[in-house]
């Protein structure tokens, strides 16, 4: 039986946690939990801990501290190799990727090499977010696909599924960014080396606990990540 495991980067979700967890394990038999947790001052890691004591399906890797989302994947990428997984999915703990569509995931994985959850693919399926965040993320994806080239809707979308067979040839260890452009850059190498890619529709549904993540900061690496990578790719440095 082949191994997927959900990569669920943490920080601050005490009260997410307990709820996305069962809710993804529930979904499919062959489903595992790998939470990446960035030294929540919350109480996040100890909860993690206490999940993982009471189900062997829930993995849990510490990190000393908040680095941001693109370290806490390469992180968890690298962990969930090591515990041999067949699938790894990336996705948020905060509901805003729906868990019934893990299933959905795992059929299409297995004739393509990625498969993306995509906000954009029919319209705009975005919850609760005010039309200015609406229009920001719109517009940013409407950027990056025309700087990168790339042909996918959802160039910042993190709902996606990766076998690691492929996830291992890419280099992902060598990306560089930090925020939600890590999503932008693991997007161009998928394609750089010739992924088999599929993107599949779900319902973004904004956050209802906790808070965001999304700083003025991380919105301008995106900016300039994406030039970034069409001039290190161009001179071989990607």
């Amino acid at each position: 039986m082949s191994r997927a495991i959900v990569v669920l980067p943490t920080y601050n979700e005490v009260e997410n946690l307990p709820l996305i967890v069962p809710d993804i394990l529930s979904q499919d038999p062959t489903l595992e939990v790998l939470v990446v947790d960035d030294h929540s001052p919350d109480g996040t890691g100890e909860l993690a801990d206490q999940l993982a004591n009471e189900d062997s399906r829930v993995h849990v890797l510490h990190r000393s501290h908040k680095e941001g989302l693109g370290p806490a994947y390469r992180a968890g990428l690298e962990k969930a190799i090591d515990l041999d997984a067949d699938y790894i999915i990336q996705m948020d703990a905060d509901f805003s990727h729906p868990p019934d569509k893990l299933s959905e995931l795992l059929h299409e994985i297995e004739t393509h090499d990625v498969v993306l959850g995509s906000r954009y693919l029919n319209g705009i399926t975005v919850v609760n977010w005010p039309i200015e965040r609406i229009l920001i993320s719109w517009f940013g994806n409407v950027y990056a696909r025309k700087i990168s080239g790339l042909p996918v809707t959802d160039t910042t979308g993190g709902f996606r599924c990766m076998r690691r067979t492929f996830l291992e040839r890419i280099g992902f260890q060598r990306s560089r960014s930090n925020g939600y452009a890590f999503q932008i850059e693991m997007n161009y190498r998928f394609v750089k080396h010739k992924a088999r890619i599929k993107e599949i529709p779900f319902f973004f549904v904004d956050r209802t606990r906790g808070s965001s993540k999304l700083t003025l900061r991380i919105g301008l690496e995106a900016l300039w990540v994406v030039w970034w990578l069409r001039i290190a790719d161009r001179i071989g440095r990607l």
